[in-house]
């Protein structure tokens, strides 16, 4: 057996000490990460995310479009089957409103707003009901039937909001003076209440505004029957979020001919996803009730335009109401334009870009339903 010798031990253990030693002496260099530096690779994480779903929802929006409409310009009837594959997945996939089935009989109170005098209808839908304030223009005899036009307010507002001043301009009223009849059905009112509600909604796998859709498709069921308002001819106003209650429920309800919209359209991307000192963003808001799955795969607001096209379509918009940039808006108008151009009915499609705020426009507005649902 080799023995070392003494000037190998001592050769070993200096080696030993070098190598051993310089380990101990690193590791007692290694520190445990700090707050800030644990904060800062979070936030690098989230950066990381936020930035791919941004390059998804923005970036690449234009190719997965393209990839996801075919739509057939060769007439109105090949049009509207050429999206029809969009308009089910806008149903299924965003809007999702429940089978709602009438419970009962529909119930009429009279009920007054200011001057105007007309009826509160509630109709039972199992555990829900359907609520609105139903008026007719003034002069009792009329020989012939009236157009209806469903006026929806908006998110801070009631049915009763829609007849005073502010930015609503009392355009209900408005429309009863140029004599259409008005259903104003009642939406769920605050940021809170529909935040709330809306994550419910989407563990049932629905949305809040695909209830509401269902609860006036139920009311017109019955409100379309009475002999005094004109069925084929009816149309829909809303103001902000009214307004995108009429841009989400043309596209599934055929019997609305005919739409303003006031201070809602937009380019979506940018509104959903995109911060900018010249709009304000959802993103950066509380607002989580405006977020709809599936909304951006592949229905910017052009794209949910050509949905309700061949149909006639007003779009206002103020070019002082930061929901919006007014020159995105007036991209994205003549982006969804397009469609009607190409259909040789571009009469159909109007904005209105107007010098106020977030508001509804009365003389564009009325003149648009005057044209569109009073037949000659």
């Amino acid at each position: 057996m080799n023995k070392l010798k003494p000037s190998g031990i001592l050769t070993f253990l200096i080696c030993f000490r070098l190598i051993f030693g310089s380990l101990i002496s690193s590791g007692q260099d290694i520190k445990p990460a700090t707050q800030q530096a644990e904060t800062d690779r979070t936030n690098a994480y989230a950066s990381q995310l936020e930035n791919y779903l941004k390059q998804y929802l923005v970036d690449q929006y234009d190719a997965r479009a393209s990839e996801a409409w075919h739509r057939d310009y060769s007439s109105i009837d090949a049009f509207e089957r050429s999206v029809e594959p969009n308009r089910r997945r806008w149903e299924s996939a965003v809007i999702k409103p429940p089978v709602l089935t009438k419970s009962g009989p529909l119930t009429r109170r009279p009920y007054s707003i200011g001057n105007i005098s007309g009826e509160w209808i509630e109709l039972p839908l199992g555990a829900l009901t359907a609520q609105a304030f139903l008026a007719f223009p003034p002069g009792p005899g009329k020989k012939k039937p009236v157009p209806l036009v469903i006026v929806q307010h908006g998110i801070g507002s009631t049915p009763e909001t829609t007849f005073r001043g502010g930015n609503y301009h009392a355009y209900a009223e408005e429309l009863l003076k140029a004599g259409f009849a008005v259903l104003v059905p009642m939406n769920l009112m605050s940021i809170e209440r529909r935040n709330r509600i809306e994550r419910l909604c989407r563990l049932a796998d629905i949305s809040l505004p695909g209830i509401e859709l269902a609860r006036v498709q139920n009311l017109l069921d019955i409100v379309l029957t009475e002999p005094a308002i004109d069925s084929e001819n009816v149309g829909m106003w809303g103001v902000s979020l009214g307004a995108m209650a009429t841009m989400f429920w043309m596209p599934l309800e055929p019997r609305i001919k005919a739409g303003v919209v006031s201070g809602w359209f937009n380019n979506r991307q940018n509104k959903m996803v995109i911060p900018d000192e010249r709009y304000s963003c959802f993103l950066v808001t509380t607002e989580d009730h405006a977020f709809f799955t599936g909304w951006l795969t592949e229905f910017s607001d052009h794209d949910v335009v050509s949905l309700i096209c061949p149909r006639p379509l007003l779009i206002q918009h103020g070019k002082k109401d930061g929901i919006a940039y007014w020159p995105q808006v007036l991209e994205e108008f003549n982006l969804a334009k397009t469609f009607y151009e190409k259909l040789k009915i571009e009469e159909r499609f109007q904005v209105d870009i107007h010098e106020g705020g977030h508001e509804a426009i009365i003389e564009s507005g009325v003149t648009f339903m005057n044209k569109w649902l009073k037949p000659l």
